[in-house]
C-alpha cells in the first residue's frame, strides 16, 4: 500500500476537518447564449450537459455521465463513444487534429475497460481548405489508427461556405468490446483506494497554446497525444478487479477528472503536489502564463483509481510501457470531504482543487 509519507501511523482525529467548514457560493452561471466556456470541461460544461442534454435525452447510458456508454447487444457487451475536435491550430508540436481525433476516441473507449475495435469519422470542411493539408490530416489519422490497432470503417464529409467554419472540424465515434468480467466505473471507487497518474500533466494544452500564440520557451514542449489502449491492457492484466475506475484528463485537466470521480462516487480525494509530475519546460511556461497545470488538458495520460493492495504492482507494470514510464501514485481516496478534491501542497498546506467555471484555454482539442 502506498501512502503519503507523513500519514503513516496516524489515526483519524475526532476534531472537525477545517476544510469541511469552508463553503464557496456557486457563481451565477445563467446565460442566454452558448459561451466558449460551455465546451471547456469545467463547471459550465458539466451544467450544460447535465441540465440540458442528459435531462432531455434521459437514457440510462447517458445518466452514468461517463466518456463511453456501456451497451449490451444480444449478450455482447460493448462500449460506444463519440467526440468532436475543433483544435486551433490544427497542426501543433507533437501532433495534429487528425491524430488527436483518433487517439481521443480510442482513449475514451479504453477508459471503460473496453478493447477499441472500430471508428467512424465525419469531416466538416471549410470551402478553400487546402487539399494538401487535408491529405496530411487524413494520412495522420490512418497512421494513428494503425498504431492503436483500430479500423476506420465508416465516414461522412460535408463542406460549408468559406467563413462558415474554421478550416476543418472532425467527429469520431468508436465501438469497443468489454471482455472483462468486472466493471471499470466510478461507482466502484472506495475509501482507501490509491490514485495513479500515468505521467506528466499539461503537455498538450501548453503545446497547442504555444503554437497558437507564437510563443517559444526554453526546452521542447510537445503534445502528449497517444493511444492508451495497450497501456490499459497492461494495467487490467496486472491489477484485475483492483482497477476500479479510469479517466483520461482532457478538457479541464487533472482537476476536472478528479472532481468528476469525487462527485460520482461520493468520496473525498486527496492528492499530493510533490508527487504530481510536470515537465520542467511546461511548469515554467505555466508559471509565466499564469496557468495552473492541474487545469490544462492532456491527450496521452490517464488517471486510475485502484485498490491499495495492487497499486504498487500496477505502477511497476505501467512503467514498463513508454507511455507509463513516469507513472506514480499521486493521492488517495478517503471518507471525509465527500465530493471534494483537496491537495496537500509542498509546504504542508491544504488547497481545495475545484473545476474551473470558465475558460482557461479555448479550443484545445
Amino acid at each position: 500500500m502506498i501512502r503519503s509519507p507523513d500519514r503513516e501511523g496516524t489515526q483519524m482525529s475526532d476534531k472537525p476537518d477545517p476544510v469541511d467548514l469552508l463553503s464557496c457560493p456557486l457563481p451565477i452561471s445563467d446565460f442566454k447564449s452558448v459561451q466558449l466556456a460551455h465546451g471547456a470541461g469545467g463547471r459550465l460544461m458539466n451544467d450544460l450537459i447535465r441540465k440540458l442534454f442528459v435531462a432531455t435525452f434521459d437514457s440510462e447510458e447517458l445518466n452514468r455521465f461517463e466518456d463511453a456508454a456501456r451497451i449490451d447487444v444480444e449478450g455482447c457487451r460493448l462500449a460506444f463513444s463519440t467526440d468532436s475536435y475543433v483544435v486551433d491550430p490544427i497542426f501543433f508540436p507533437g501532433g495534429d487534429i487528425g491524430e488527436l481525433a483518433v487517439n481521443g476516441t480510442v482513449n475514451d473507449l479504453c477508459m471503460s475497460g473496453a478493447r477499441p475495435l472500430f471508428l467512424s469519422v465525419g469531416f466538416i470542411l471549410e470551402e478553400g481548405f487546402p487539399l494538401e493539408d487535408l491529405h496530411r490530416v487524413v494520412t495522420s489519422m490512418r497512421h494513428a489508427a494503425d498504431c492503436a490497432g483500430v479500423t476506420i470503417s465508416a465516414g461522412d464529409t460535408k463542406v460549408v461556405n468559406r467563413g462558415k467554419a474554421d478550416k476543418i472540424f472532425i467527429n469520431t465515434a468508436g465501438i469497443g468490446v468489454l471482455n472483462r468480467s468486472f466493471l471499470v466505473a466510478p461507482e466502484r471507487i472506495a475509501p482507501g483506494d490509491s490514485v495513479i497518474l500515468s505521467g506528466s500533466i499539461a503537455d498538450h494544452g501548453v503545446a497547442v497554446l504555444s503554437r497558437r500564440e507564437g510563443l517559444s520557451f526554453e526546452g521542447a514542449i510537445e503534445s502528449d497525444t497517444a493511444p492508451l489502449n495497450r497501456l490499459v491492457e497492461t494495467m487490467l492484466e496486472s491489477g484485475g478487479e483492483g482497477i476500479h475506475a479510469m479517466r483520461d484528463p482532457t478538457r479541464g485537466g487533472l482537476a476536472a477528472a478528479l472532481n468528476e470521480f469525487a462527485e460520482a462516487a461520493g468520496v473525498g480525494i486527496e492528492i499530493w503536489e510533490e508527487s504530481i509530475p510536470v515537465n520542467e519546460p511546461v511548469a515554467g511556461a505555466c508559471e509565466l502564463l499564469g496557468l495552473d497545470p492541474l487545469h490544462v488538458a492532456n491527450e496521452g495520460k490517464l488517471l486510475a483509481v485502484v485498490a491499495p493492495d495492487v497499486a504498487s504492482q500496477v505502477v511497476e507494470e505501467m512503467r514498463r510501457n513508454p507511455l507509463g514510464r513516469d507513472a506514480a501514485v499521486i493521492g488517495e481516496v478517503g471518507p471525509r470531504r465527500r465530493g471534494l478534491v483537496s491537495m496537500k501542497t509542498r509546504v504542508g498546506g491544504i488547497r481545495i482543487v475545484d473545476m474551473l467555471v470558465g475558460e482557461q484555454l479555448p479550443r484545445i482539442c
